[in-house]
């Protein structure tokens, strides 16, 4: 025990001896640190991001989206095969789609909202009542948009929170004011609760109005929609209404479900997609934080080595007056390892210090992993780099050593 503590004492010693040397060494394995640490938290945030972006787009539906042209069972060509209001009766009929929730339609637009003078670039979204829960949204004030709105062509509209701010005063009520959607008027209705942002895409900039009045007043009347959200009764037989989707638009279409002419996408497997994505994406930012640990690992290499070549004499003497081969080894070890040790401190501290920022529009989550992780490699480093330079003094002769100029 007091030949280890004699071996820290004389380590924390050779460490003093030149503290500005230390300190820019150590600065090394702090900047690797902080880069795991910050990289990874980084990384975990844009993962983190991008699932709740997609969840926020239902977490149990399927996307319908027109496709290409197909082949009929009788051989000739369907052409410009459409999603329309026939779709939407059959996927709706619980006997052929009993794993089937609801069928919304979609018809998307982009216009300019105004009220007062106060005006707000917004997406329209024509639906159906359905629509809402399927996609999460819920109302906080008024009502949704009913079956009764669509099938009276109604011109009235919910609309988010970011819309609401823009068009409104702070205070006022929103509900039952006209709004100017383009040349036509819309009556507010509901006012829809904030879901946020998610990445690059607002879900609160957004108005859903029935798809009737949309096409009536701003795409203009059209048997078509652009796609269709299909909200499956539970996630555990989501697969099964896919199945049973693509074989009542295929029964529809006189084709089969390999010449579907439409793209079913499935909520579910685009979030097991992204979320693949995401941590191989986090798994590199790790590496690249990793190199960083590795230039800090030669930093210490190289001081120590300088260190034993400018101490070759000290080592000489405490030898000759019986020093063991252990002892020296265990000493420049300490010194390395403690080097190390500290930087990682520092450089753990520094990372979670800036991981509280946004970096670049992300908001960096902690890994939880990540400290340990960072402190361990940092521990590591200080071993194995100082390894050889320790060993190299060890192995000095006594005689040499005193030799030494």
């Amino acid at each position: 025990m007091a030949s280890a503590f004699g071996n820290l004492v004389m380590a924390v010693r050779g460490i003093g001896s030149n503290w500005l040397r230390t300190l820019l060494t150590m600065l090394g394995v702090l900047i690797g640190v902080a880069s795991v640490i910050v990289l990874l938290a980084i990384g975990t945030g844009s993962s983190q991001s991008i699932e709740k972006s997609i969840e926020s787009l239902g977490s149990n539906t399927l996307t319908v989206f027109s496709g290409a042209s197909s082949s009929s069972s009788s051989g000739t060509k369907i052409r410009n095969s459409t999603l329309n209001t026939a779709s939407v009766s059959a996927l709706s009929n619980s006997l052929n789609d009993p794993d089937v929730k609801s069928v919304s339609p979609v018809v998307t637009t982009s216009v300019t909202a105004t009220y007062n003078g106060s005006s707000y670039s917004t997406s329209v979204i024509g639906s159906t009542a359905s629509y809402l829960s399927a996609e999460n949204y819920t109302v906080s004030a008024g009502r949704s948009i009913s079956h009764a709105d669509v099938a009276d062509r109604a011109q009235v509209i919910d609309i988010g929170t970011s819309v609401a701010s823009a068009l409104f005063a702070t205070g006022s009520d929103p509900l039952g004011k006209q709004i100017q959607l383009g040349s036509s008027e819309f009556t507010v209705v509901g006012l829809l609760a904030s879901k946020g942002s998610s990445g690059l895409s607002n879900q609160d900039a957004v108005a859903i109005a029935p798809y009737t009045a949309v096409q009536d007043q701003l795409t203009g009347e059209s048997a078509s929609f652009s796609e269709l959200l299909v909200q499956g009764k539970t996630p555990a037989t989501l697969s099964l209404a896919e199945s049973e989707v693509e074989s009542t638009l295929a029964s529809l279409n006189d084709t089969t479900v390999a010449n579907l002419p439409f793209t079913v996408i499935d909520s579910a497997s685009l979030l097991s997609t992204a979320t693949s994505s995401s941590k191989t994406f986090t798994a590199l930012l790790g590496w690249v934080a990793a190199v960083s640990l590795l230039v800090g690992a030669i930093g210490v290499m190289n001081i120590m080595l300088v260190t034993v070549t400018e101490r070759t004499r000290e080592i000489g003497i405490r030898k000759a007056i019986g020093a063991r081969r252990r002892v020296i080894l265990t000493q420049f070890l300490i010194e390395s390892t403690v080097i190390s040790f500290l930087g990682g401190i520092f450089g753990a501290f520094a990372g979670i210090l800036v991981s509280h920022f946004k970096i670049d529009g992300v908001t960096p989550v902690l890994a939880s992993y990540s400290i340990p992780l960072a402190l361990g490699v940092a521990v590591s480093v200080g071993i194995v780099a100082g390894f050889y330079p320790a060993h190299r003094a060890a192995s000095l002769r006594p005689i040499d050593a005193l030799r030494y100029e």
